[in-house]
């Protein structure tokens, strides 16, 4: 079974306000089930709510079984938008494509899957673009998960000229282009202001030495060398957390 350990507000860093939930486990299985389950009990509260639900999620070896599990839930998907927390700057064709593998699963069950991703050889106004659509979607989003990189990387937002604009750029813009460091191809991703306005953040690592990793990242807070400390440190809102040892 899950584990459950809880951080009270008491016991955050400084300046940091939002409800951690950390869940462990130690059956893969167990944890794709329990994950899907609880995002589909966010859709359906959602639903419930408010008659529709946003959700944005990544696209990776780790999420896909959760996301295929989620695809096989009885829930009225015609009434769910769903869009990739960030995706590269390539055809729809392209295996890396993000939204191709959302809307392959998605899709088919009758959900919306819009792309904040356009083939541009300017990344800055593939950016530009991604933020003017989701302007126009209706905001904020029921759940954003986000995953984390060796490196602390969490969306798309990575170490590059433009990661400061992704964490500390205008609290309106919602999505931001970038070009990765490490030479892979340009992205499009979903901005700390935008993660901020989420009504709840999920997070799934793979590992203890992950946790180890998080758990770091959040007590260094604003100071953190990494985009997703620096994500955490301004977070309100409740966030679970998923860890598989």
């Amino acid at each position: 079974m899950g584990e459950d350990e809880s951080w009270d507000l008491d016991d955050l860093p400084e300046g940091e306000d939002s409800q951690l939930e950390w869940w462990d486990f130690d059956d893969h299985a167990e944890m794709v089930g329990a994950v899907a389950g609880d995002i589909a009990f966010i859709i359906e509260s959602a639903l419930d709510a408010r008659g529709e639900a946003l959700l944005a999620l990544p696209v990776s070896e780790e999420a896909m079984p959760v996301l295929e599990a989620l695809a096989e839930k009885q829930i009225k998907w015609k009434h769910v938008t769903i869009i990739p927390t960030h995706d590269y700057l390539v055809p729809v064709a392209d295996p890396r494509s993000h939204v191709k593998a959302l809307a392959q699963l998605f899709l088919t069950r009758g959900a919306r899957v819009l792309p904040i991703a356009t083939e541009n050889d300017d990344y800055h106004l593939a950016g530009g673009a991604a933020d003017a659509r989701l302007q126009d979607t209706k905001w904020p989003p029921d759940l954003v998960w986000l995953g984390m990189g060796a490196d602390g990387s969490t969306a798309g937002i990575m170490e590059s000229a433009d990661m400061e604009e992704a964490l500390d750029g205008p609290k309106e813009k919602r999505a931001v282009g970038i070009m990765p460091d490490d030479g892979d191809a340009p992205l499009v991703t979903i901005t700390k202001a935008a993660i901020c306005e989420a009504r709840t953040v999920l997070v799934l690592l793979n590992s203890a030495a992950a946790q180890m990793q998080l758990e770091q990242a959040i007590e260094e807070g604003a100071s953190s060398m990494s985009p997703i400390g620096r994500v955490f440190a301004d977070l309100s809102v409740p966030v679970d957390i998923y860890v598989e040892n």
